[in-house]
């Protein structure tokens, strides 16, 4: 059966979403390679004069697997709303409504986090199609805006 246009604009959210996660990766992993940038960093410089001046504790491999995950979820969920089954994005949609938190999350980001454990639970909540479609175009806001946040984006 061929997909409907809501179903192929559904999939093209969802491969958005995982290629900003593998770009996020690669920026990563570029980092991890460069540390000599980050002792060029003036000192004093605010927190907010740019994402290289953030804290990037939260760059290790532990962290980056839990964003991985989120990915995942988000995919699984969206899948699962594209092929019109409901029951079956519930699932996703719980775990990352109730996950626990990674624990090198920085507090400026915590916002986008609580707004996708939100619209996460909108999905589990959700008692049609239509609803829960909103609510995972929500969860993908919130991704992309922490994602252009840390200054992590595609291009």
């Amino acid at each position: 059966m061929p997909l409907t246009g809501e179903e192929v604009e559904m999939k093209l959210q969802t491969f958005f979403v995982v290629g900003c996660a593998l770009i996020a990766t690669a920026c990563a992993e570029k980092e991890q390679a460069a540390p000599e940038a980050a002792d060029e960093m003036p000192m004093g410089a605010p927190a907010a004069a740019a994402p290289e001046a953030m804290n990037e504790s939260w760059r290790n491999d532990a962290f980056l697997e839990h964003m991985h995950v989120h990915a995942e979820k988000l995919d699984e969920l969206n899948f699962a709303l594209a092929d019109g089954d409901l029951v079956a994005a519930k699932a996703p949609a719980y775990w990352l409504s109730r996950h626990d938190t990674a624990e090198d999350v920085q507090s400026d980001w915590l916002p986008y986090l609580y707004e996708m454990r939100t619209e996460a639970q909108a999905v589990e909540e959700a008692p049609d199609l239509a609803t829960a479609r909103d609510a995972a175009e929500r969860i993908s806001a919130q991704c992309q805006a922490c994602h252009a946040a840390v200054g992590i984006t595609a291009e």
